[in-house]
């Protein structure tokens, strides 16, 4: 799994100015081990307990391993095709520690790891379906009940107005402006995932959208969006839609699951009800990966959020139980998501497709050569949208960072999008939107010198090869190539 494609080094565990330093040092891992344990302590039944306790055994020896930078060993085999790809990479890599090997690599193998540990489960009488991480997934989503609510409300007021638009008699200036900007504030929905701050987006209709364009709220909702390329993908799914092409497909390559699962569905249901879409297919993960990243079975959680709220909402957090149930206009709203998801669903117009790859630690520069049938299926879309750290990261083969001045190997910042992706820019054959909150060093495709106009924020030198203000999520970039031009 040799990244020589990509001319640039990734990131290391080693490199204390990196976030891969900090992450590997102090974030790695815990949760799981904690989860296993509380479950092991609510059931009663003693061969649970059991299997369970060996479960945690090996989690606590992962952990120890890594605390204690010890070498990573090669993945026992559980009849997957990608424990070949991981091993041969390992060899590669001449025998890393936990404290000094490719981040990427490293994260990758690591949940592959727990996936090792999860043939424990998947070989046991009692945890075969066990997601050690649905838990907090479902925890994430019972905490985001207002912003769930409040974007059913108004999705469901939309999607009764794109119905009517040919009734509204609207003037088609300002029909083609609210589209536009419809498309924009989705998309920036989708983009801040659980930081989305409701008081900055709009009411989401025909109606009012289109006095946005100029206005303080936008200016407010896009000051930290330090690459915006929305509107050359606008222009392009309105060309399309307009050419007639009667099968208008868009990929989403998804992140977490939670309210981000949710708003990711706004989107889809949005593009597919406006027409911009005919079809769209969503790829989750095949394995539980990264913590709280979708798996096939977060799809069903959700619906039954939807159709069941009061099965899941009510909690201490929302007053007493009776003060804490969803009311009638609420539950109806959120029945409209269900019903009104269901059917594209059933239409076949939402389509699942997980697929191993996501949880290779390939980048996707390594696309063509490990998955060349995935990338000619990929290239039927009209547009394939990757979410979130992890997605960027892998387009971008996480290569490192910094000035020019600094170190000429490395790309700096202001390297254009379309060199930084490779193989998926210019002359792909795909159409390639990064919606992504920054989570992590790897950001390119800035202006000139603006990381070093955004350093200072973090309280450091401009001069330091620290770049904490990559690694908050405060800021966010949204980039387009078109491959396929």
């Amino acid at each position: 799994m040799s990244q020589s494609s990509c001319p640039v080094p990734p990131y290391v565990t080693s490199d204390k100015t990196s976030f891969a330093y900090v992450s590997a040092s102090k974030r790695w891992p815990t949760g799981t081990i904690d989860d296993v344990h509380r479950s092991i302590f609510e059931t009663e039944d003693e061969p649970k307990q059991k299997e369970g306790k060996a479960i945690v055994e090996a989690l606590a020896k992962l952990k120890y391993e890594i605390q204690h930078d010890r070498l990573l060993t090669p993945l026992e085999d559980d009849g997957k095709s990608d424990i070949t790809d991981y091993n041969k990479r390992l060899v590669s890599l001449d025998s890393p520690t936990w404290m000094n090997v490719p981040w990427l690599f490293a994260e990758c193998y690591l949940y592959r790891y727990g996936r090792r540990v999860h043939t424990y489960f998947s070989r046991s009488t009692h945890w075969k379906s066990y997601d050690a991480f649905f838990r907090q997934k479902l925890s994430a989503l019972k905490s985001s009940r207002p912003a769930i609510l409040e974007l059913a409300a108004k999705y469901k007021t939309l999607i009764i107005q794109l119905r009517e638009i040919d009734e509204n008699n609207m003037p088609r200036i300002e029909v083609e402006q609210a589209e536009r900007m419809l498309f924009l504030e989705m998309c920036e929905i989708c983009l801040w995932g659980n930081s989305t701050d409701l008081s900055l987006l709009p009411s989401l209709t025909y109606d009012d959208v289109q006095k946005l364009q100029g206005a303080e709220v936008r200016k407010s909702a896009e000051k930290n969006v330090l690459v915006s390329d929305l509107p050359s993908a606008y222009r392009i799914l309105k060309g399309t839609q307009e050419s007639g092409k009667e099968v208008r497909r868009i990929d989403i390559i998804l992140d977490n699951a939670g309210f981000e699962l949710f708003v990711d569905l706004i989107l889809a249901g949005y593009l597919l009800e406006s027409g911009l879409a005919t079809r769209i297919i969503l790829h989750p993960k095949t394995i539980p990966w990264y913590v709280s990243d979708v798996v096939a079975a977060d799809f069903q959680t959700l619906l039954y959020v939807l159709a069941r709220p009061n099965d899941i909402f009510p909690t201490e957090k929302w007053g007493t139980p009776a003060q804490s149930r969803i009311s009638g206009a609420d539950e109806e709203n959120l029945g409209f998501l269900f019903r009104n998801w269901c059917h594209l669903h059933g239409e076949g117009q939402l389509i699942l497709r997980p697929h191993l790859f996501w949880t290779t630690a390939y980048s996707y520069w390594e696309l063509p050569s490990q998955e060349p049938e995935l990338l000619e299926d990929l290239k039927q879309s009209e547009m394939v949208i990757f979410k979130g750290d992890l997605n960027y990261r892998k387009l971008t083969a996480d290569a490192r960072l910094s000035s020019p001045r600094l170190l000429h190997a490395m790309w700096s910042k202001a390297v254009p999008f379309a060199s930084a992706i490779g193989p998926l820019g210019r002359g792909s054959g795909l159409r390639v939107l990064a919606l992504r909150t920054c989570k992590s060093d790897a950001v390119v495709g800035l202006a000139e010198r603006e990381d070093e106009r955004i350093r200072p924020e973090d309280g450091r030198d401009e001069s330091t090869r620290t770049k904490k203000w990559a690694w908050s999520g405060k800021y966010a970039v949204m980039q387009f190539c078109d491959g396929k031009t």
